[in-house]
């Protein structure tokens, strides 16, 4: 493979992290900030391109995740699945010609239920293809939206999206929950009696018996956020298993990781961490030097 040195960004909806990528792949200088696509206009994108090359230097840059979307620098259509290096590389949007380019996102219709992704495509990919993950492989991404991932033959199969994250926030903060949800979630014992009791597949019951434990007195308060996190988890974890009980390969911080892992492993399947970060500069450095 051929390019050289580029800026890759990892344009998220609330938080952006910059790379300098020398052109042998080796990472030179990165900085995380809070520019997400909801901090900016669409207009205020060239500005912001420019700033991040006054500090990074002035070379090509190629960007993944939100900024193509409708709320992004521009809108693009997304690759079809199963999608490779080579079916995004031809997708990526020139915004300035020679100097920046989106990639495109990848979407699925598995059994009549479509799904899309933006920005984990290129952290998937990276993971096969930069061996921290076999070729064909189960991924896992928690997060707000957690993403499950079939690869096939270094392909993203079909993937699956579960609002995990998202409803565990909704809970803490919006709940009749909420004033005993304090705290940070571990993998202790009420987590993992969380994922237990989440195998009844009764969600909705379950969550409001936490109330009705504390004011019965059958609970103690500072059980309640790892407890809920364990059936939520446990619920996500026990439907992807439950139709594919490949290893999993998981790409999340070491907090979130954690969790995931407990909880697959107590539903009895095999889990392993990934560097996400790694992943994603793997990823995207094959995708530029395939566009090259």
């Amino acid at each position: 493979m051929t390019g050289g040195a580029f800026l890759a960004v990892d344009w998220g909806t609330t938080n952006r992290r910059v790379y300098r990528i020398a052109a042998d792949g080796t990472v030179e200088a990165t900085e995380r900030d809070d520019r997400g696509i909801l901090s900016l206009t669409r207009d205020d994108y060239p500005a912001e391109a420019a700033a991040i090359r006054d500090r990074m230097g002035d070379l090509p840059m190629l960007c993944a995740g939100m900024v193509g979307s409708n709320r992004g620098w521009a809108e693009l259509p997304y690759a079809p699945a199963p999608a490779g290096i080579e079916q995004l590389s031809n997708a990526l949007r020139w915004i300035e010609p020679g100097r920046t380019a989106i990639v495109p996102g990848v979407s699925c219709l598995d059994s009549g239920r479509t799904d899309v992704m933006r920005g984990e495509e290129v952290q998937l990919l990276g993971a096969v293809l930069g061996g921290f993950a076999p070729r064909d492989a189960l991924l896992c991404q928690p997060g707000t939206h957690c993403k499950w991932a079939w690869m096939t033959e270094e392909r993203i199969g079909r993937f699956a999206t579960a609002m995990t994250g998202e409803l565990f926030a909704l809970l803490q903060r919006h709940s009749l929950l909420s004033a005993q949800m304090v705290g940070t979630a571990a993998p202790n014992d009420e987590f993992l009696r969380g994922v237990a009791d989440a195998g009844d597949m009764d969600l909705l019951v379950r969550l409001f018996g936490v109330r009705a434990d504390m004011v019965t007195g059958r609970r103690k308060e500072a059980d309640v956020t790892s407890y809920v996190s364990g059936l939520l988890i446990g619920t996500d974890v026990r439907a992807r298993l439950g139709r594919d009980r490949a290893p999993v390969h998981i790409l999340a911080d070491p907090a979130l990781g954690a969790l995931y892992r407990a909880a697959i492993q107590a539903c009895d399947g095999d889990a392993a961490l990934v560097d996400s970060q790694a992943a994603f500069v793997h990823g995207i450095t094959h995708i530029w030097r395939s566009a090259q």
